[in-house]
């Protein structure tokens, strides 16, 4: 294990405001962080790892005080900017003996985790538009068509999750889009408004539990336990559950195996009746594109909004430029009305940008990562479900409690080492202008 004293410089921060957040009712935030305070556990960050970390050392450990901060508001970060897909199986999967039985393990802790949500929901009422209405992989291109949804027929029936094939006419008929060339359904995935699950996951934490937010961390040091200083106070606990994601690197943790990037997203104004009929297809659907690094995800909500996100950044500063969301707004846009040519005349009411993590082998980083700091992070673009299993099971590793899904973590936890930057940096862009190039038909 390593020693460690961190100065914290790189926090989170809004990239403008998110849609998600702004159709929900005023919440008022739990207070920040002051004066000094001591637990048996903390865990820094209040997105679904955090939350679900938390409240698991909560039901193992009841006699445990358990504290929680975040550096912003609840449902401001990336958990309530993400496009609020609950995946209960990997996006892609990979061939050989070794992918097959991880994708196994990722249908398992995926379906976990979208059950205990399911049960969360359930339990408090929690008011997030839960649709359990599964979702659309498609393909542009005959070439995506046999590159990308061919091969994952195969790997379905491995692990035994149901499909429905649909060609590019029955893809129109049932999202009112021509611009899909093949596609096929499972049923298994969910879709939420993330900003109200993330918000409603913290307002109903057990009692053992003291959550904080607008408590940024501005340094963590060892000593008689680990101590997380704010401006306002310190948290002093035994042990410490990093939930921070993209941001682990800032921290000082994991810095050469996970790689940061922004992601965008817009929503749009309600559809009035015409343009419902105009679209046409189902009331509420949700698509995955089979290469989400040059096409976009798509939500229809079920009060006739389109989520859409589109532009994957690579941002190892974790900041934006001057300008740069203003831009990303005006692409939203004329991608937006080539995609959508019928719905004349809807606006895109929101667009904003959030940060999610990746590796180079598309692992997690997930387990111990210094004396009494484990950490869970890197989630390839799937948080709601891998992150929420992610943060359950780092609780459990963290607690000596054996779990039967460790082992299926444990398969999608090996990230490789980075290259020094800036040939991280130069080789990252090289790739994603030729992806961009190369998969020029899957736009």
């Amino acid at each position: 294990m390593i020693a460690f004293m961190k100065q914290v410089s790189t926090l989170p921060r809004n990239e403008g405001p998110t849609g998600w957040a702004a159709l929900l009712p005023p919440r008022n935030p739990r207070p920040a962080l002051g004066g000094e305070v001591r637990a048996d556990w903390a865990v820094l960050g209040a997105g679904f790892t955090g939350l679900a970390a938390a409240r698991r050392l909560a039901e193992a450990r009841p006699d445990d005080s358990i504290v929680v901060l975040d550096a912003l508001a609840v449902g401001e970060g990336a958990s309530g900017r993400n496009s609020g897909f609950a995946i209960d199986h990997a996006h892609t999967l990979g061939g050989g003996a070794a992918e097959a039985e991880s994708a196994k393990g990722q249908k398992r802790l995926y379906t976990a985790a979208v059950e205990h949500l399911r049960g969360l929901v359930d339990a408090h009422g929690i008011d997030c538009d839960w649709r359990a209405c599964g979702k659309y992989h498609a393909a542009a291109s005959p070439r995506g068509t046999e590159k990308y949804l061919r091969p994952l027929l195969a790997e379905l029936d491995h692990i035994g999750e149901s499909y429905e094939w649909l060609s590019g006419e029955e893809m129109r008929a049932a999202i009112g889009i021509e611009h899909y060339h093949a596609g096929i359904y499972t049923p298994g995935t969910v879709l939420v408004n993330p900003a109200a699950l993330v918000r409603g996951l913290a307002d109903h934490l057990p009692a053992n539990v003291t959550l904080y937010e607008n408590a940024p961390v501005t340094e963590i040091v060892p000593g008689n336990g680990i101590t997380l200083r704010t401006a306002q106070g310190e948290v002093t606990a035994s042990k410490l559950i990093l939930a921070t994601n993209a941001f682990t690197p800032a921290l000082g943790f994991a810095a050469n195996r996970l790689l940061p990037f922004a992601a965008f997203a817009s929503l749009s104004a309600p559809m009035n009746e015409g343009q419902q009929a105009a679209l046409g297809g189902k009331p509420t659907w949700g698509l995955t594109p089979a290469n989400a690094f040059v096409a976009p995800t798509i939500q229809r909500t079920s009060d006739h909004r389109i989520l859409y996100r589109d532009g994957i950044l690579f941002r190892p500063g974790l900041s934006l430029g001057a300008g740069e969301l203003e831009e990303i707004r005006a692409t939203h846009e004329a991608h937006f009305r080539a995609r959508f040519p019928m719905l004349e005349g809807l606006q895109l009411e929101h667009t904003w940008g959030g940060y999610l993590c990746m590796s180079r082998n598309q692992d997690s980083v997930f387990g111990a990562v210094a004396d009494g700091i484990w950490a869970a992070a890197g989630f390839q673009g799937i948080g709601v479900t891998r992150g929420t299993i992610a943060g359950r099971l780092v609780a459990d590793m963290a607690m000596g409690i054996a779990n039967p899904l460790t082992e299926d973590m444990m398969r999608i936890a090996s990230p490789p080492a980075n290259p020094p930057r800036p040939f991280l940096d130069m080789g990252v862009t090289l790739r994603t202008v030729w992806e961009a190039w190369s998969e020029r038909d899957e736009r």
